[in-house]
């Protein structure tokens, strides 16, 4: 899917892959040797989270924020600490890294 040497510690990605037969975008993020991903869909208003295509905004306390209106996401778990959204979370997808990629689960 992508390699690890492609995604340097504590920065996001996006890539496009099929989960049940759907394209989808996704969020990938590093935390060392971690990856996370979650679907590419702010659960406030249903649009993509990023600024421009792959381009995401990190605050400075170190959370993911929605460029669309402002909803703050941490890192751990993807739930929404700030914003229109609190409470809820990003859509999880399981991925794990082997042989130097990342890859779906």
């Amino acid at each position: 899917m992508l390699g690890l040497e492609r995604l340097p510690d504590g920065a996001f990605a996006e890539v496009e892959v099929v989960i049940d037969g759907d394209a989808e975008s996704l969020i990938l993020y590093r935390d060392g040797d971690h990856v996370r991903a979650w679907l590419n869909i702010c659960p406030h208003a249903g649009r993509r989270l990023d600024w421009a295509p792959g381009q995401f905004l990190k605050s400075k306390e170190g959370l993911l924020v929605c460029a669309a209106h402002g909803a703050s996401f941490e890192l751990a778990q993807g739930e929404c600490v700030a914003g229109p959204c609190r409470g809820e979370s990003l859509r999880t997808v399981v991925v794990n890294v082997r042989d130097g990629a990342v890859w779906l689960d």
